[in-house]
């Protein structure tokens, strides 16, 4: 008989869940995770693992199709999108059976089917062969989150579609509207742009990636629209129908601006997530929320005794990393460790496009509204030595440093394997590390992570390569 009372619960799968159950049962914690169908959640199923194969292939497709400029003639090309798709999936799924073996490596018991609370320490699970009830001293709840969509559209899963279509539709559209232009809006143009189609982006903010950097932000806008995507910035949608062969997306220019339409085969709604707060028993208990999000405390805690709550599902930002931290802090407290708080200000966040973008911190814009006293230091890709011989001149490094102290406020790279190198910063953010630091450490020539060093330099005014 399977066993059914834990020490730990964990109700959901994904990047938070599964990790915060692996670290519990390290401690010596009996633990069990509840997954509707398969472990690994959105980012691994259906997010961040499966759209970077499909990015890669957008990648080396639009390498093949420039293979002039290299010496190397390439005739006919073109792609097979269902095996793009294919590929995509056989990724997802290679690393669904990787977290199925650290279930079993870490002892931790998996357990399948609707996951909801029926009374303090007692869940009920679902399931086609009948319901199962288990009790857990503590219950961690990571159901994470889902696409939103504006208010009178629903997606259709056919021609309103949310990312989770995007990644194996039958075939490559020939037009495709995308609503946002955050991180998933922005990455989905760039695939389907490479690979021919006529993509249209809709963003109600005055520039795209409006989180990051504005300067950043430029770069890849221009990079975009060299790519043939007609971007639309300060775009209010008004709304979305589907016609006989597609989509008509309604919006004006400004709130004041005149209705403009256009019609598209697909329209992709990006505009951003919602926790999954529904159906999982928070009214049995009376765990408090707010803004579809599950309130905690610094260590992840509801406000009823024996419940926490980590990753999507406690609100932005709605970063795999940032789940799995917030999973390895919630169980360290729960076996009565005293774990740092999760520093908020140093999270990385990253977009695969091309060029891509990666940031930690506060944003030049950012340090003007706070009225802080600062300096900055930028190194052009186009004059690194390793970012023009691999044929990737575009971007820049942008390190923002303290005007007194030299530490660093914030940084921002744009460029090829920015996503790689981000992490080099916020590591010397985490240890205070200052302008001197990152100038004074020898980097290896040639490489893009010299850049950071040279942007350390241009900070200080003592620039050598520009």
């Amino acid at each position: 008989m399977a066993p059914t009372s834990f020490d730990v619960v964990v109700i959901g799968g994904g990047p938070g869940g599964y990790v915060a159950a692996i670290r519990a049962s390290q401690m010596g914690l009996k633990t069990a995770v509840i997954d509707r169908d398969r472990l690994g959640g959105i980012c691994l199923n259906w997010g961040c693992i499966p759209t970077k194969a499909l990015l890669k292939n957008a990648e080396l497709y639009d390498h093949l199709k420039h293979g002039a400029e290299w010496g190397i003639e390439c005739d006919n090309i073109r792609f097979d999108f269902g095996k793009i798709v294919n590929r995509s999936r056989r990724v997802a799924d290679k690393m669904a059976s990787g977290v199925d073996f650290l279930m079993k490596k870490n002892k931790v018991t998996p357990i399948y089917g609707q996951a909801k609370i029926i009374a303090p320490g007692k869940v009920r699970v679902a399931a086609p062969e009948g319901n199962r009830d288990i009790e857990g001293k503590h219950i961690i709840i990571a159901t994470g989150a889902r696409p939103r969509t504006i208010p009178g559209v629903q997606f259709d899963s056919e021609r309103i579609i949310s990312s989770k279509e995007a990644m194996f539709l039958g075939e490559c559209p020939k037009t495709m509207v995308v609503i946002g232009a955050g991180a998933i809006g922005i990455e989905f143009a760039y695939f389907y742009a490479v690979l021919g189609t006529k993509v249209t982006v809709l963003e109600a903010q005055d520039s795209i990636l409006p989180v990051e950097d504005r300067e950043v932000s430029a770069v890849v806008q221009k990079s975009m629209k060299h790519r043939g995507v007609d971007i639309h910035t300060g775009a209010f949608v008004e709304g979305v129908k589907k016609t006989k062969k597609g989509v008509e997306v309604t919006f004006k220019k400004g709130k004041d601006g005149k209705p403009q339409s256009i019609e598209a085969d697909k329209c992709l709604m990006a505009i951003g997530v919602q926790g999954n707060i529904e159906n999982v028993g928070l009214e049995q208990v009376g765990i408090a929320t707010e803004r579809s999000s599950i309130k905690v405390d610094r260590d992840y805690k509801t406000n009823v005794e024996g419940f926490y709550a980590i990753g999507d599902v406690i609100g932005p930002p709605w970063l795999a990393h940032v789940a799995s931290a917030e999973g390895v802090i919630c169980v360290e407290a729960i076996a009565g460790h005293k774990p740092h708080a999760l520093d908020y200000s140093n999270i990385p966040g990253c977009t695969y496009c091309q060029p891509q973008v990666a940031s930690v911190g506060l944003t030049e814009e950012k340090c003007k509204e706070q009225k802080l006293d600062y300096k900055v230091g930028k190194f052009p890709f186009r004059a690194s030595g390793k970012a023009v011989a691999t044929g990737d001149p575009d971007g820049m490094v942008k390190i923002i440093f303290g005007a007194k102290y030299h530490e660093i406020l914030g940084a921002h790279i744009v460029g090829a394997e920015a996503t790689e190198m981000i992490g080099e910063l916020g590591l010397a953010k985490s240890l205070e590390a200052t302008l001197e630091d990152i100038h004074g450490t020898v980097h290896a020539h040639p490489t893009l992570s010299e850049s950071m060093m040279e942007a350390a330099a241009a900070a200080a005014g003592i620039a050598i390569h520009i």
